[in-house]
């Protein structure tokens, strides 16, 4: 019996109707009933199927398909790496097919490593046959749509979405363990319950890894943009839109001169495109977006001070009110104006709109290149 022994048929006939619509007319993608299914490999699996091309004449293929509601990258290196295992065993080199209401995108990654097909209700598949001949590799949502199922678990879920895992992200990226979950609970404000759930998925995600409890390892990148598949820049930061009248850089200038005159009190700081310039600086153009505090008159103080055109549409500047203090955990003075921290401006990057996830990969390359200038090591006194 598999974890989803409730609704496989149901996930597997919609599963099975996107292969039809995928294959096009004339395709017969068919169930096998249970008597005409081979014994040898048909534990953990939840059917085969037999397809034939539209002339009838070429030769079908036989394909064994198993249903999750979920699948995690450690899915897929533990459980499905075995079952592909046995099957090579007893000589059977059916293509094995994993079928998923939603796959993200790093468990797409170790499917393909482990030579796995894949399909889900979003729109992604990769399915390589020789006979007949089938090559499939479409793309569907890159983020988990709201109705796709959380992690499986008896109490509250948990995900990479939200404040409390940003905070956690951030400790993450910005500092080298090793470190256990109370010093991550103590340092971040999270209780200490809610961080080690929280760990739990990201180990099964396989972006970090730990001895007992301690963590020992942590792929701060994947983990950046698995984040962001979670996370919208600026649906969780209300935002209040402007233009500069002499340019998005005359205001940083403005800015700079603001704060070293002691004129305006409050929280700021430089993220998005400008502040990615800065450290990669094959990027160009983009908005000038500012973190704010997160009390309702924030932007306004700062848009009269700056000399700024509010504007109701996206003007050329974007005041955010930030929807945690964690974005100003970690800022950077750039020519005496408060920058947010480097993995600060990855994230914002990553998930916010238009060419900033592109951005975003360059600063994340120049980061990964000089990890040891920028990520220290996890100290508890550190103050």
């Amino acid at each position: 019996m598999t974890d989803v022994a409730a609704g496989a048929g149901n996930l597997l006939e919609q599963a099975l109707d996107s292969l039809r619509q995928l294959l096009g007319p004339g395709w017969s993608v068919r169930l096998l009933p249970q008597e005409e299914r081979d014994p040898a490999t048909d534990v953990a699996l939840d059917g085969s199927v037999q397809i034939t091309p539209p002339d009838g004449a070429s030769p079908f293929t036989e394909i064994l398909v198993a249903a999750r509601r979920s699948v995690t990258p450690r899915d897929v290196d533990t459980e499905l790496r075995a079952m592909r295992g046995i099957m090579r065993l007893v000589n059977d080199r059916k293509p094995l097919l994993v079928v998923s209401p939603w796959i993200s995108p790093r468990a797409q990654q170790r499917l393909r490593h482990q030579d796995i097909a894949y399909l889900d209700l979003t729109g992604n598949a990769s399915l390589s046959i020789t006979y007949p001949s089938i090559r499939i590799h479409t793309q569907g949502a890159s983020k988990a749509p709201k109705s796709s199922p959380r992690e499986p678990d008896s109490g509250r879920a948990v995900g990479l979405g939200g404040a409390r895992a940003g905070r956690i992200v951030r400790f993450l990226a910005d500092f080298a363990p090793p470190y256990r979950a109370k010093e991550i609970a103590d340092a971040t404000g999270v209780s200490l319950a809610w961080v080690s759930r929280l760990l739990g998925q990201v180990e099964d995600q396989l972006l970090i890894r730990r001895d007992g409890r301690t963590i020992t390892e942590v792929n701060w990148p994947d983990l950046l943009r698995a984040r962001a598949e979670s996370h919208d820049l600026l649906r969780q930061n209300t935002y209040v839109s402007a233009v500069a009248l002499n340019g998005a850089r005359s205001t940083i200038a403005d800015l700079g001169e603001l704060l070293r005159g002691g004129r305006v009190e409050g929280r700021i700081a430089v993220t998005g495109s400008l502040a990615a310039q800065k450290i990669a600086p094959l990027v160009i153009g983009g908005q000038l977006l500012l973190y704010v505090d997160d009390e309702p008159g924030a932007p306004d103080l700062w848009i009269d001070a700056l000399n700024l055109l509010p504007d109701s549409g996206r003007g050329d500047v974007l005041l955010l009110r930030a929807s945690d203090p964690i974005v100003f955990e970690g800022t950077r003075a750039v020519d005496g104006v408060p920058h947010v921290a480097l993995t600060q401006v990855v994230l914002d990057g990553l998930s916010g709109p238009g060419r900033m996830p592109a951005e975003a990969e360059q600063v994340l390359q120049r980061l990964i290149g000089t990890e040891p200038e920028w990520r220290r090591p996890w100290s508890p006194n550190r103050g």
